[in-house]
């Protein structure tokens, strides 16, 4: 729980009200959750804009965590689709709350069967970036054989966009720093480049999509770098970058996607049925227990993370 912004710090492990699910939700036994971006910006409310939404002066929603997996507990009288025992995966959407032991949602939120193949700590950390990717994927309706560039490719959401373009049959350029490039190799992208050794947008090499995951390019100098007609995706961009999008998406032919994503089951269900065929996979750097929250914020913070730091609860 937090009940001030802050350093990770201002996370406390504390006993609370185990919740009772309404008539329409379920009450889940959370096993793993994960840190992610939205997580560690709402606790600092990076930006200040966060404020007017979550609470001005202290947050109004005390425990963090969007994402999780584990099993139904109990579930209301008007529930259908799942029972008593099922193991599921999912995002709370706006509500977060996942940083506890229990849960309530109602059952038409973003939740799934969890796939058998795979363990609650690697089902959780799945649908942050995993969801994320897909909304602008699908948006920028990727095809067989078209070249995609993902920028930050070792996070998150790239390792998710690796390879969600790569299960619609593109050919995926993946562009990270020297330490993570065996990794981004082994999730399937087809080439790699080494910020740190070379700069894209000076390669002569042209892409379909430019999928930009932590809000790191000069949106101008990458444009020369799309096909004619090609996209460019900024899945982190704040409002300068969102404002500069549209203005470049008018005074052009090439188009700029930007925006807030939204959460579907179908979604979820969509990535489970991927993780089954064998065509995504979780991609952890680092572990923690509940206890730990705070040293997995400090580190997930930083920005150096390999995919998802994971948290068992």
């Amino acid at each position: 729980m937090y009940t001030r912004y802050g350093s990770p710090e201002v996370l406390q492990v504390k006993e609370t009200t185990k919740p009772v699910p309404k008539d329409n939700e379920v009450l889940l036994k959370i096993k793993a959750t994960a840190v992610n971006s939205g997580d560690w910006r709402l606790r600092k409310a990076d930006p200040f804009a966060v404020r007017f939404i979550f609470g001005l002066t202290k947050p109004r929603i005390k425990v963090l965590g969007s994402v999780f997996s584990g099993e139904i507990e109990s579930v209301g009288k008007n529930v259908k689709h799942f029972k008593v025992g099922d193991s599921v995966f999912g995002h709370t959407d706006m509500s977060f709350g996942s940083y506890a032991e229990y849960k309530s949602l109602p059952e038409s939120s973003s939740v799934a069967l969890k796939p058998a193949k795979i363990s609650h700590t690697e089902a959780a950390v799945v649908p942050f970036g995993g969801v994320t990717a897909l909304h602008f994927i699908k948006k920028a309706a990727v095809k067989p054989g078209q070249k995609v560039l993902v920028v930050g490719a070792s996070g998150a959401v790239g390792t998710a966009a690796v390879q969600l373009a790569k299960a619609q049959g593109a050919i995926v350029t993946g562009v990270c720093s020297t330490a993570n490039v065996d990794m981004v190799k082994s999730i399937g992208a087809d080439k790699i480049i080494d910020y740190t050794k070379e700069d894209f947008t000076k390669n002569g090499e042209t892409y379909d999509l430019i999928f930009d995951t932590v809000n790191s390019i000069s949106v101008p100098r990458s444009l020369k770098s799309l096909n004619k007609n090609g996209k460019m995706i900024l899945s982190a961009a704040g409002m300068p970058e969102m404002l500069q999008a549209s203005w470049f998406s008018m005074m052009g032919n090439k188009k700029i996607i930007t925006g807030v994503i939204k959460h579907s089951a179908a979604d979820i269900n969509f990535l489970k049925k991927l993780i089954e065929e064998g065509k995504y996979k979780s991609v952890i750097d680092k572990t923690y227990s509940l206890d730990k929250i705070a040293e997995a914020h400090a580190y997930a913070e930083k920005g150096r993370k390999k995919g998802n730091v994971a948290i068992e609860v």
